[in-house]
This record gives C-alpha cells, sequence and structure tokens, in this order.
C-alpha cells in the first residue's frame, strides 16, 4: 500500500498488517480471521494483553451477528454492534499498529475503511503494596507500580477534582514510552507547564532505556555536573497528590514505580512524608533534625581531619577525641578508603540473597569494624565517624542527595588535607556555590525562599504549622 491509510480491503490490510509486524517471526502476536454478519474479518492482539474471558464474551457476540443486522460502516458499527466502553475507530497504519503493540485488540472487517480498536487490555502487575524505600510510621501503606494506568488511578482516588490533568505523551522512536503529566489546571504554571510539554516532545531517543532517569536527562541538560537533584522522585501516591495539589507537576513513566516531581528545591528534596503524618511539633522535630542530620554528614570527617592537623585548636574538654593510637596509613587516605568501601557494602548488600543478607552482614561487622582496627589500617576513631555518616545518610528519602552530599564532602576531605583550614573554608563554599548556583528544571532558585528571602514561606518550609482549615 502507498499510502499511509488503510483501505476497505481486508486481504490488502492483512497483507500490509502481516508484512509490517512480522507476525510469521512473532509468535505472541496472534490474528485470528472469523465471520462477522456474513463479512470477512481478522483480528489482531498481542498475546497476554487481553483479557481471555472478555475477548471470549466478544467474539462470541461478534459471530452471532446476522447478516441483516450487519451495519454498513465502521461509525455505525462502534455505535450499535460493540458492547465494550473504550472502543476508537483509526485509519492510521501509524497509529494502528501502535495501539496493537501497545496491547490493544483491533478488529478488520471487510468493507470497513477504518479499524476498530478495542482497548480490553490488562499488563502483568504487582500489588501496590508499600514501597521498600518511601516507608513511613503512620499513613497510606500502597506505592506505585510499573503499569502507568495503575498509578494515575492511585493519585484519582486522592484528588476527585475535575481540574485534575492526566496528559498523555510518548518518547522514544522505537520504545513509545508513555509518559503522563499529572497537574492542576487552575494551580500549575501553565508557562512552565508549556516547556515541559516542548522539551518531551522534541526528545529525540531511540528508547527511554533507563525510563525516569533517561527522561530526567533529556529534560534537563544544563549543569550535569552539580550533584544536587534537579527532580524529586517518589514511590508514594500521597506525596504526589499532595505535590500536585501544590500547583507541581507529576511525570509518571510507564513500566517505573516513581514519579517524578517538578519543579523542585533542596526543601522539597529533604521533605518527607512523615512530616504530615506527625502533630506539628512532632513533624517540625524531624524535619529540623532532617536538616541538622544532613549538615553533619557534611562536617563531621572533614571537621575531624582538620582537628588532627591542628590538635591545639581542639577545644578545651573534648581532647577525648584526638587519636589515641598511631596512624599507619594518614587519614585522609583512610576516609576515602572508607567512603569508597561503603559504596562497595551497599553495592554488595543490594545484589546478596536475602537468605544470606544476616549471615553476611555479621562477617562483613567482625572483619571490617573490629579486625580492620585491630590490623593497623584504620583507626577506631575514622571507623566510628564514618560509621556515623554512613547510618545518617538514611534519614534522607533522596538517594541523590545523599550521594551529592558524599560527594560534597570528599571534596572538602582532599581539599583539608591539601590546604588546611583554607581548604575546609573553600570546600564549605564550594558546598554553598553548588546548591545557591543550581536551579530548577523551570529555571528558579533552588533555594528558594531562602534566596530571595520569603520569610513567610521560609518559616513554613523550616516549621510544620497546622494544616489549612484546622480550628484553633
Amino acid at each position: 500500500m502507498s499510502s499511509n491509510k488503510m483501505g476497505a480491503s481486508l486481504s490488502e490490510n492483512m497483507e500490509y498488517l502481516n508484512k509490517q509486524m512480522a507476525v510469521d517471526s512473532n509468535f505472541d502476536i496472534v490474528y485470528r480471521v472469523i465471520k462477522i454478519g456474513g463479512k470477512d474479518a481478522c483480528m489482531y492482539f498481542i498475546d497476554g494483553f487481553c483479557k481471555d474471558e472478555l475477548m471470549q464474551k466478544m467474539l462470541q457476540y461478534f459471530m452471532d451477528i446476522k447478516e441483516e443486522e450487519m451495519p454498513a460502516d465502521a461509525h455505525e458499527m462502534s455505535k450499535t454492534c460493540l458492547p465494550y466502553v473504550e472502543v476508537d475507530l483509526q485509519d492510521d497504519w501509524e497509529r494502528i499498529i501502535f495501539f496493537i503493540m501497545s496491547g490493544v485488540f483491533a478488529l478488520f472487517i471487510d468493507g470497513y475503511d477504518r479499524c476498530l480498536l478495542i482497548d480490553s487490555r490488562t499488563y502483568p502487575a504487582r500489588g501496590v503494596e508499600e514501597p521498600e524505600k518511601d516507608k513511613v510510621l503512620r499513613g497510606s501503606k500502597d506505592g506505585f507500580v510499573e503499569t502507568v494506568v495503575f498509578n494515575t488511578a492511585l493519585i484519582r482516588r486522592r484528588i476527585r477534582s475535575t481540574e485534575l490533568r492526566m496528559e498523555m505523551m510518548q518518547a522514544g522512536d522505537s520504545s513509545k514510552t508513555d509518559i503522563v503529566l499529572c497537574y492542576m489546571d487552575n494551580r500549575v504554571d501553565h508557562a512552565f507547564l508549556n516547556q515541559i510539554k516542548e522539551r518531551i516532545n522534541n526528545i529525540k531517543v531511540d528508547a527511554l532505556t533507563m525510563n525516569q532517569e533517561s527522561l530526567a536527562e533529556c529534560l534537563y541538560q544544563k549543569k550535569w555536573y552539580n550533584p544536587f537533584p534537579k527532580f524529586k522522585f517518589t514511590e508514594r501516591p500521597d506525596t504526589a497528590s499532595a505535590q500536585i495539589l501544590e500547583g507541581d507537576i507529576v511525570i509518571l513513566v510507564d513500566n517505573s514505580p516513581s514519579a517524578m516531581i517538578t519543579p523542585t528545591s533542596i526543601f522539597d528534596v529533604v521533605e518527607e512524608a512523615d512530616d504530615y503524618y506527625f502533630p506539628p511539633i512532632t513533624g517540625t522535630y524531624l524535619r529540623l533534625s532532617r536538616f541538622l542530620i544532613a549538615i553533619l554528614t557534611y562536617l563531621v570527617t572533614p571537621t575531624f581531619l582538620l582537628l588532627m592537623q591542628n590538635p591545639a585548636w581542639i577545644p578545651s574538654g573534648f581532647e577525648f577525641i584526638a587519636l589515641k593510637d598511631t596512624a599507619n596509613i594518614p587519614l585522609i587516605w583512610q576516609f576515602l578508603i572508607l567512603e569508597l568501601a561503603l559504596d562497595g557494602l551497599r553495592l554488595a548488600a543490594v545484589n546478596t540473597p536475602n537468605m544470606l543478607s544476616t549471615p553476611l552482614s555479621v562477617m562483613a561487622a567482625l572483619v571490617l569494624g573490629e579486625f580492620s582496627v585491630n590490623s593497623g589500617w584504620f583507626n577506631s576513631e575514622v571507623m566510628l565517624y564514618m560509621a556515623f555518616v554512613a547510618i545518617a545518610n538514611y534519614t534522607q528519602a533522596s538517594y541523590e542527595l545523599s550521594y551529592a552530599i558524599k560527594f560534597m564532602r570528599i571534596i572538602n576531605l582532599i581539599l583539608t588535607a591539601i590546604f588546611g583550614i583554607w581548604g575546609y573554608i573553600g570546600g564549605i563554599i564550594l558546598l554553598i556555590a553548588a546548591i545557591v548556583s543550581n536551579k530548577t528544571v523551570s529555571g528558579k532558585s533552588y533555594v528558594y525562599p531562602l534566596i530571595p528571602l520569603n520569610l513567610k514561606q521560609l518559616s513554613k518550609r523550616l516549621i510544620r504549622y497546622r494544616l489549612p482549615g484546622a480550628k484553633e
């Protein structure tokens, strides 16, 4: 067929479609020729995507249609003889093939110049149990899954407003990955929304191989060397819904169990759902403690290294923090080796089978803890501070933020080891510059409401106030 539009001849349509979809090579692309109302018809679908019981009932209904009851065209057929809700008509071959590959049931009837697309698909999916990473002490225990339709339903369940918009887009020449933009039409920044849509439409990639990370790198290409996160990721539908109600845009990518939230500032990244599931005073404490611990994870090891280089600077009464044993290996190398070793242990924990995780953890604690100190490789004080850093990193829900702090801490350690106090100060200045110079995807300040200063909004970011509408 020379045109990109389908014709009315069933045999020609089948010949074109069989060639384009290589049905002889793909065992899971199923087609079957049947009779409907005295006319030849053919249905195409992907095995594993269609609901078997539903399709069996519809097939029985089609075969029971008598010749005199057969509609004259596809439009009338869709209105009078299709006992199903989600039915579409299409004559563009590119769109027809896209829908079939997405799992939609396609019905071609001889003499009809349009294809009937019946969306009866179902996807293999796991349950919406609470995500492993974004757990809360109190609150809902459901989480996003890899099926985008389930994820939009979890948000719709929480926001029953006609202002909620769910716009579907695609990206990737081969993958044609579904991307859903979720936002409140009366609260979102429409100029920023149009920028996001334009950027997605202009993505020129073959496939979003790594799902959301591939999309994030395509949406934000400036200052890739700045490690601080440009997006907030969450696997919790309650967190995503709350951000939508605040006017943000939530981006869902098919095959990914988490949502991207944009625009995102440093204050958004640090927030957690537990801040709002507890009373205001408890939520404020949790939030401020998280800020304080983040600062400590950055400062503890460089400060200790600086004081060990200048023992006279140790405050009176804190002499006990000095090294008790001889440092066989320079402190800077001890810290750098342990920074790498901690990531090695983290990667090993991810890849360790559950049945072996407990005994291997005990072995790692004994060998890398006590024996490494006794052997003289590491000093016990260094092990203590690095243990605090390793545990404190998990107070942040964002992996990206934890690693950003880690990278800046390593830079400060190296600068302090080389230049002493001036390197220590320079590392802190570099950290502040990296945060302040970072921009959100919308191009606004990454540290708003601190810069530009808005005291009212800043107090809301630091202090958990009573929810709007709560009576005194």
